[in-house]
């Protein structure tokens, strides 16, 4: 991994460029180098550390030291390999990729003719929703900052209760009836409280607006408590929008109206037929011979596989400068519509998993043809459940929307490594 790392020159121009952008002076201790946050990074991901147990094994590990070229001085801290790390963003980290899959291409690992596509779920690091505990979410961390604000100093005017405790008892209330009329009942009073909590909020934005500070650390703290309280009042709103729709009039509310975190609100719900309903985001795999992963593309909200087809197809083209000659999907890729694309754009076979309608001799040359590819397809389920078991895709501890796209990218670098050492590895 490191001598791929070492062959990569690129990539070290590439976080150099993101480590310095926000840097505002050139004086002060030396940090850590381009070389070391990204290699950093990569055994984060590789060995599924968090930053505690990363600073740990840096500072315990010979060979993790080696690995990451950190000097005999150099013993960084859980705080500053945070924020080299995150540092990196999510275009870089995509750009990294294709430096090691041009790499890849260069030692002939992997050519990019025969591919396999699929989709998955990756989920966000949120409890599971439901309509009570999110009006518990939003009561809390509300009155937390209602709390703050009035500990500001001058103290602002506005007036709040905190309800907490009545809140906690309504929340058990309704995950412990039995009957349907005592959950309701408790709902109406959880709405109550959560209306009264938003209404205390609406009066103290304008004041902490208002607010400056007689501390110069704290001048602009009632601002930034104000922009907390408005985003957090905006969810809370949706919330108990949605909660007396489904509780109090019956409603299917549709999942693209529904709010199921404050804290990680990118969230989608993703649902599959027969099976769980996951909350995340879809992320759709392209894979290769060589079983590294070729291409990643990150959608919000729930989207049909068809309609991701073609364009990432695109992405092959503008990543090997030719369509490959062979594609196999899984069956929810299927139409008549994307596989006369594929026929369009030369592709010899374009095999889905499921017919649903189409012929064998439409979509390759022969019945053997087919077979092996739609075989070959369900290999990528293998580099699936390696990302999610050893490279922590499964869910993302990451936050924001931004986070989770640097997330699943450094878990596909990290992976990608690992298959590309192994191959050079491997006995001819």
């Amino acid at each position: 991994m490191s001598k791929v790392l070492d062959a990569t020159p690129k990539v070290l121009e590439l976080v150099f460029a993101d480590l310095t952008r926000a840097r505002r002076s050139t004086t002060g201790r030396e940090g850590m180098t381009a070389e070391q946050v990204v290699r950093c990074a990569v055994l984060k991901q590789y060995r599924q550390l968090t930053y505690e147990e990363l600073a740990f094994h840096l500072e315990d590990s010979d060979a993790f030291r080696s690995f990451s070229r950190l000097d005999m001085a150099q013993y960084p801290s859980k705080s500053i390999l945070q924020e080299n790390i995150k540092a990196i963003r999510e275009e870089t980290w995509e750009a990294i990729h294709r430096e090691i899959i041009g790499h890849a291409k260069k030692e002939k690992v992997e050519t990019g003719r025969t591919i396999r596509i699929d989709a998955t779920a990756v989920e966000t690091d949120i409890h599971h929703p439901t309509d009570s505990t999110l009006l518990a979410d939003g009561i809390r961390i509300i009155t937390r900052w209602l709390a703050e604000g009035k500990a500001l100093s001058p103290a602002p005017q506005y007036q709040f209760s905190d309800h907490q405790r009545v809140v906690k008892k309504r929340v058990l209330t309704i995950l412990n009836a039995k009957k349907e009329e005592v959950r309701k009942v408790a709902y109406q009073n959880l709405l109550l409280y959560a209306s009264k909590v938003r209404d205390y909020a609406l009066v103290a934005i304008p004041e902490l607006h208002a607010h400056m500070s007689s501390e110069a650390t704290e001048l602009f703290a009632g601002k930034v408590l104000a922009e907390k309280l408005e985003r957090a009042v905006g969810l809370l709103r949706k919330v108990i929008s949605q909660t007396e729709r489904r509780v109090l009039r019956g409603e299917q509310v549709p999942a693209s109206e529904k709010v199921v975190s404050f804290f990680e609100d990118h969230t989608d719900i993703i649902v599959k037929k027969r099976r769980e309903t996951e909350y995340g985001h879809k992320i759709f795999l392209t894979g290769g011979s060589s079983t590294m992963i070729l291409d990643c593309m990150i959608t919000r909200g729930n989207p049909a596989d068809t309609e991701q087809y073609a364009p990432l197809l695109e992405r092959q083209k503008e990543l090997y400068g030719r369509m490959p000659r062979q594609v196999s999907v899984d069956g929810g890729f299927a139409s008549k519509d994307n596989l006369a694309y594929a026929k369009r754009e030369q592709i010899k076979d374009a095999v889905f998993a499921k017919k649903r309608g189409l012929s064998v001799l439409e979509m390759a040359k022969s019945s053997w043809v087919y077979k092996k590819l739609r075989n070959f397809r369900a290999g990528i389920e293998a580099g699936i459940s390696t990302l999610k078991r050893a490279f922590g895709l499964d869910r993302c501890t990451w936050k924001s929307w931004e986070g989770f796209g640097r997330y699943v990218w450094s878990s596909i670098v990290s992976y990608n490594l690992l298959v590309l050492a192994r191959t050079k590895l491997a006995p001819a």
